[in-house]
């Protein structure tokens, strides 16, 4: 008598179902080494959502107007759903809630090295909510057809709010622009800081990036970093020169053969010294979450203590 075995299916075969454009799911045989890519790209960006919330968060309070504290609550808000949905779609690949934030705590998985800049005036809201933001979106949207169909879906929603989010720094921005010459100076200043770190949060160049061959390969990213990246300063720069901005980039000049723009180069020794942890507030951001989880424990004792409880009682009955 014979056992009978039934086979794996082979990488080529996982291959040919990215191929044709199939949704690979939970309980679907994936290879090993995909699972924990999309481990780390997923625990990366939700940890980028929670991470966020720190600079726009020192705002709440001092927000010029209620109508602008209201709505800037409404978006911190936003950015911790944000996170959950992506917690929730990386631990479908086998990992513990728990794990990701010790990994994050550890500093063995990153965030977008852009949170480790400080906020400094009302301004920055603007321009994080417009420039980092439009980031967000030129990458997240083509990321809704990312091959795993949890994080796709995640990205439907997180799509829709980003770009409130984006409308709201944009019509900070405006408004600072049409305000007094140092409320003009102000906006500006806040270009100047973030414009650079904006162009980085795209990662660096394709062939430099150790994963992006891959990546693209079994379509969990759906376009380059630096097509994105052209994408993203097209667009900005229109946008800045509407509301009378200048771009902090002396080599910026639209080129008629390309039909884009031509920029200067980035300093990715600057990348680089961020994403190390030696960035203006990479310290004051991890110890400040660390701090957060770490009061929040009773919380999660608590909501653990009546599942359990919740669980028995509905034992009992059955």
């Amino acid at each position: 008598m014979t056992d009978n075995v039934v086979a794996l299916p082979s990488e080529e075969q996982f291959q040919a179902r990215i191929d044709a454009e199939e949704k690979i799911e939970p309980k679907d045989w994936m290879p090993e080494k995909y699972r924990q890519t999309l481990i780390r790209q997923i625990s990366q960006h939700a940890h980028s959502e929670v991470i966020g919330e720190q600079p726009e968060g020192n705002w709440i309070s001092r927000a010029p107007t209620l109508e602008r504290k209201a709505i800037l609550l409404a978006k911190v808000q936003d950015e911790a759903g944000h996170g959950l949905y992506l917690y929730s779609a990386a631990e479908t690949l086998g990992i513990t809630r728990e794990e990701l934030i010790d990994r994050l705590h550890k500093g063995t998985s990153k965030y977008a090295s852009i949170f480790n800049y400080p906020s400094i005036t009302w301004a920055d809201i603007g321009a994080i909510g417009w420039l980092v933001d439009s980031a967000a979106i030129v990458n997240q949207v083509s990321l809704q057809n990312t091959s795993y169909g949890p994080y796709a879906r995640a990205m439907v929603r997180i799509c829709k709010e980003e770009s409130f989010h984006q409308r709201q720094g944009y019509h900070i921005m405006m408004t600072l622009m049409e305000g007094s010459d140092e409320q003009k100076a102000m906006a500006q200043d806040s270009v100047n800081r973030w414009w650079w770190p904006a162009l980085m949060m795209f990662g660096p160049h394709d062939g430099e990036s150790a994963h992006s061959a891959q990546n693209m390969k079994w379509k969990i990213k759906r376009r380059a970093n630096d097509d994105l990246r052209q994408q993203f300063v097209d667009q900005a720069v229109q946008q800045a020169h509407a509301i009378g901005l200048e771009v902090p980039d002396p080599d910026l000049k639209w080129n008629e053969e390309r039909g884009h723009y031509d920029f200067g180069a980035i300093d990715w020794a600057e990348f680089e010294r961020v994403v190390s942890g030696n960035g203006p507030c990479n310290r004051q951001r991890l110890a400040h979450h660390v701090k957060a989880h770490e009061e929040g424990a009773w919380v999660r004792e608590a909501m653990a203590a009546y599942d359990a409880k919740r669980r028995a009682r509905k034992a009992n009955v059955a």
